[in-house]
């Protein structure tokens, strides 16, 4: 059974189902522009999933022709003298959700068309695998507003593709094709517009039947990685094989790789 999980402002939409959430970004009639009602719900949406056991992989897409144009700048012409505080409101519930993608133990993926600009680039690249359709056009756009980015950008872009090239593409501002960032490293895959639902769908599912702690210890070491000397590293490595080696899910892929066979991982 599908669980809906409705939202204060009806500007995301939920779906739960067999472990998997499937999330809307649900604002098209202005390319999903973020405002502090679509940020709110989102904010709030992330922080319940993840406080959701059943929950194992989260997938997230945007209604309509784009997947996030950025922040809603009309909303930033209207707030006049006040924008600081307007904006940095904003910019906070942004960043719950960017913390809460980052630390959540389910795995993310995105599958993002159209535009993705701005805060959609940071959202987009906060997420554990992205997987963009043919359509699909990256540009930072904020040094256009003559200011800097948010939402994580500088950190995910600098790690993806080195300082050089980030401090070029974020200061220049060029738009980056899909092809292009899956050939630099910013994107999974690049699929046919018409098939991006069909195989984001097809990942999540992949990734849903995995071992699940197994899924998120592998998240946090990657994530660490960057920043973590080596022997740390090696430390965590070490914590994370040895709990995995108490548990069902190990115990199956054991037994699954002698008995030459695929493993049936434990399914909440």
């Amino acid at each position: 059974m599908v669980r809906q999980n409705p939202t204060t402002h009806g500007l995301v939409l939920v779906a739960v189902e067999h472990g998997i959430a499937q999330i809307t970004l649900n604002r098209p009639d202005r390319l999903n522009a973020l405002d502090h009602a679509l940020a709110l719900d989102l904010a709030d949406t992330f922080d319940r999933l993840a406080q959701d056991a059943t929950v194992r992989v989260i997938t997230l897409m945007g209604a309509g022709r784009a997947f996030m144009a950025g922040g809603d700048v009309s909303m930033f012409r209207a707030a006049g003298k006040n924008a600081p505080e307007v904006i940095g409101t904003l910019i906070g519930l942004f960043h719950r959700t960017i913390r809460c993608i980052r630390e959540m133990d389910a795995i993310v993926v995105a599958g993002v068309q159209g535009a993705v600009a701005g805060g959609g680039v940071g959202l987009a690249l906060a997420c554990d695998f992205v997987v963009a359709a043919e359509d699909a056009s990256f540009v930072p756009a904020y040094l256009r507003l003559g200011t800097n980015p948010d939402g994580g950008t500088t950190s995910s872009v600098t790690q993806l593709l080195g300082p050089r090239r980030a401090l070029e593409w974020l200061m220049l501002g060029d738009t980056m094709d899909a092809h292009s960032a899956e050939r630099l490293g910013l994107v999974n895959r690049v699929v046919p517009k018409d098939v991006l639902t069909a195989e984001v769908d097809s990942l999540a599912r992949r990734i849903a039947n995995g071992p699940k702690d197994a899924h998120a210890t592998l998240k946090r070491l990657v994530g660490q990685a960057p920043y973590t000397a080596l022997d740390a590293q090696l430390g965590a490595e070490c914590d994370g094989f040895v709990k995995a080696a108490g548990t069902r899910d190990f115990r199956e892929g054991v037994t699954a790789f002698l008995e030459r066979r695929a493993p049936r991982f434990e399914q909440e």
